[in-house]
């Protein structure tokens, strides 16, 4: 099977079906940082009825020009106000308070006198000063948010003001994750040989697909043979709707994860992506369930879960974007190193109106740098045709602090 371009690998991808998006509901304040799966619609406009912004007195404009105003009596807010505000009279009115029938401006409280029963106009307003109109906020039928949206802050606080004691969300998708490797180490397993290395890959896969708004499952390590690594693929099929491993899919001796794949009848979609780092990537699919095999060295895995795990979590909660690229401009020169599409990490800052890149403390080597993912990092594309490119020139830049 040939290398594919970086196009059209995606391509691929996102004409895999994921199925219809499965839901359950949730009470709002356990909905924080989940996806919704329905469109969140307006029963009624916000106000439904002229309101007050001010504490104040409801006139009509008119009769700001005889100087005085009879005060009729309040109109707390909540109050179901009957009284109606004819010529030469007013109400006082307070901050949320439906404003009375008649009334079309609301004078505040510091730009009058009050003598007796009166109102002297000391400062005028203008016409509907301090009155919030019908559907101000909303209208009804208004579709306030749409399916597919992380709640947040003001999406809860939205929901709380319609009421609304339940959310549909999207079921989060299950992400299995291993790392194969004879010579990997669990975090405090004891080391024995200067041979062996600490496992990240998987922990670090963990904490993106938590990120992504999927349900991370560990796996662990998994030993370099053909027996160990297809009990831990069945056992991560059986519970997990995507499974990513990270090792075992080059072309040497222990290279047993892309002969596994497809013994367990999964159909390999691609294999091989003209990409630095990560070409010897494999994606497979099994009914309704993903397999996606990553290379071992560290920056390899998390570049390649980026941009081909994270899109398919978000596919699964019907979320509409990935991961977020911006144009950039180069502090200083870039160097493109291969025919290949490179996705390289860089400094991204924010100044004067446009993004900026250098690569300030940023390694150049292997493919296992992964501390040139730290310090708010982010990941410039270079397609297999681009060249290299001097200090002021633009180009797209992935970020990575949210998505």
């Amino acid at each position: 099977m040939a290398f594919l371009t970086y196009k059209e690998s995606v391509k691929l991808l996102d004409e895999l079906s994921v199925g219809t998006i499965r839901k359950e509901k949730l009470f709002l304040d356990a909905a924080l940082g989940r996806y919704l799966a329905e469109d969140i619609v307006a029963k009624e406009s916000s106000p439904v009825k002229p309101t007050s912004a001010m504490d104040g007195y409801a006139i009509r404009h008119k009769d700001l020009a005889s100087g005085s105003i009879k005060i009729l009596g309040d109109n707390p807010a909540g109050s179901d106000e009957t009284r109606e505000v004819t010529k030469g009279t007013c109400i006082k009115t307070f901050t949320g308070s439906i404003m009375p029938s008649g009334a079309d401006t609301l004078i505040q409280i510091e730009n009058v006198s009050v003598k007796g029963d009166k109102i002297i106009i000391d400062t005028p307003v203008s016409f509907a000063n301090a009155v919030r109109p019908i559907g101000e906020s909303y209208f009804e039928d208004d579709v306030l948010i749409k399916a597919g949206t992380k709640i947040g802050f003001a999406e809860i606080g939205v929901m709380a003001g319609l009421n609304i004691a339940v959310v549909t969300v999207a079921v989060k998708p299950k992400v299995a994750t291993l790392s194969t490797g004879s010579e990997i180490l669990e975090i405090g397993e004891m080391q024995m040989s200067s041979a062996q290395i600490r496992s990240s890959n998987h922990h670090t896969m963990q904490a993106i697909t938590t990120m992504a708004g999927g349900e991370a499952m560990q796996m662990g390590t998994v030993k370099d043979d053909r027996a160990s690594i297809t009990e831990a693929f069945e056992n991560a099929l059986a519970c997990a709707d995507i499974v990513v491993s990270t090792g075992g899919v080059s072309v040497g001796d222990y290279d047993f994860v892309k002969d596994v794949v497809p013994a367990l009848g999964a159909k390999v979609v691609f294999k091989g992506v003209k990409i630095k780092p990560g070409q010897h990537i494999l994606v497979a699919q099994k009914g309704e369930k993903f397999i996606i095999a990553l290379p071992g060295f560290a920056y390899s895995s998390t570049v390649t879960f980026l941009l081909y795990v994270v899109p398919l979590i978000k596919r699964f909660i019907g979320a509409p974007k990935a991961l977020e690229i911006v144009e950039a401009r180069l502090k200083e020169t870039f160097v493109k190193r291969s025919k290949k599409s490179e996705f390289t990490a860089c400094n991204l800052s924010f100044k004067e109106g446009e993004y900026h890149v250098d690569f300030e403390g940023k390694k150049v080597g292997t493919s296992a740098i992964l501390t040139n993912m730290l310090s708010g990092s982010a990941l410039i594309i270079s397609d297999e045709h681009a060249t290299s490119k001097d200090a002021g020139k633009r180009v797209n830049v992935i970020k990575l602090d949210t998505f």
